[in-house]
């Protein structure tokens, strides 16, 4: 191929990309900006901290916009060489369908090389910083959601009532706090006022009560009243913000091998950690079999624009996430071995993808069953 017409495919495939993966990552965030908004309106954190938790939640997106924005661009530039019959000029003059996959992949490794650090690196780094970010917000905006008079419930199985409330202090008088986290041994408290403040430790919230009374509920209706002239209570809210605590996404590469070869964990735990690493080179190379698939399925889609290209790209990038989840649950069950379930959707969508290269190159179109799915929408 001649260095003019390999860079000029390569412009094309990249103008497409960042548009793709500007659009397909703004899609996405969409789900998250409700519950950033609700943070900001609630507890009125500073857009410092939602521009931290928008930089630090956007490595997880990239994970599958990078993928998704590279299937589009291929697809849209094939797509538009074929409907501007510069693929029938190209074959004219004895350029093959196969002479013109070197630019394709080469922007596709220059994609996989993008995927990999971020789905092994900056996905999980980020996701342990966003409820980093997280805890430290609720614990500088925790009290800003206490009012007097209103039922304060944000803890699960606590819930606060005062009848005056100094925002400034933090002072309450008139408090009511029933405590039904232990089921067995339910208290209901009742003080005529208290001071509010933070625990010694991690994500505790500490009540200091004065003048009040302690009446205790448990088992076959038995109950206790105590009297009190100071009473100090700890809420640990660890409760609400156990997914602070580090999950399978959260965690490094090494810390997940660490945990799978740790003694003692069990068996579900250890097929979702294997499940999880595995899933993290899986996605990525989805790029190389997308860089066989969109070719094919551009040039056979020649009157594409945007909007149709945009439809298909999403319309198999489902297809493929589905795959994928459904093999990943198999996988995290321990029916099948997350060595080789991780790996599979990628294997089908590669013969596919070969296939619809090989009739493409021979001239044989394969009608798509989805084309007229789209064209009647578009309509």
């Amino acid at each position: 191929m001649r260095p003019t017409l390999f860079f000029y495919i390569l412009r094309e495939i990249f103008s497409a990309f960042v548009f793709g993966l500007a659009v397909f990552t703004l899609l996405l965030f969409l789900g998250r900006l409700i519950k950033l908004t609700e943070m900001v309106i609630s507890y009125g954190v500073p857009l410092e901290d939602v521009g931290r938790m928008i930089l630090s939640v956007l490595p997880s997106f990239l994970v599958f916009t990078i993928p998704m924005a590279f299937f589009l661009s291929v697809l849209l530039t094939f797509g538009r060489l074929s409907a501007d019959n510069e693929i029938t000029v190209m074959k004219g003059a004895g350029i093959s369908l196969f002479q013109l996959l070197p630019p394709v992949l080469f922007s596709a490794l220059v994609a996989l090389l993008l995927a990999i650090p971020v789905a092994n690196i900056l996905a999980p780094a980020g996701n342990s910083a966003f409820k980093e970010i997280t805890l430290e917000v609720m614990k500088k905006n925790v009290f800003a959601t206490i009012r007097e008079k209103i039922f304060w419930d944000d803890i699960p199985g606590v819930v606060l009532y005062m009848d005056h409330y100094d925002e400034k202090d933090r002072r309450m008088n008139g408090v009511v706090i029933n405590d039904s986290r232990n089921r067995d041994n339910q208290l209901t408290i009742f003080a005529s006022e208290g001071v509010m403040g933070y625990g010694e430790a991690r994500g505790q919230l500490r009540f200091i009560l004065s003048n009040g009374s302690i009446h205790t509920a448990g088992r076959e209706k038995r109950y206790s009243m105590v009297n009190f002239e100071q009473y100090v209570m700890q809420l640990d809210s660890r409760s609400k913000e156990a997914a602070i605590w580090k999950k399978e996404p959260d965690m490094s590469n090494a810390e997940l091998k660490r945990e799978i070869a740790a003694k003692g964990i069990s068996s579900q735990s250890k097929y979702r950690m294997m499940a999880e690493l595995y899933s993290r080179y899986s996605i990525p190379v989805s790029i190389l079999v997308f860089a066989l698939l969109a070719p094919p399925l551009g040039i056979q889609n020649r009157r594409s624009g945007r909007s149709s290209g945009f439809s298909i790209s999403m319309a198999l990038f489902i297809a493929y996430y589905i795959l994928l989840s459904l093999f990943r649950y198999i996988a995290e069950r321990g029916t099948f071995p997350a060595a080789a379930a991780l790996w599979i959707p990628d294997l089908i969508f590669l013969a596919v993808g070969l296939l619809l290269l090989h009739e493409v190159s021979e001239e044989r179109f394969m009608k798509l069953p989805f084309a007229d799915i789209f064209r009647r929408f578009r309509q």
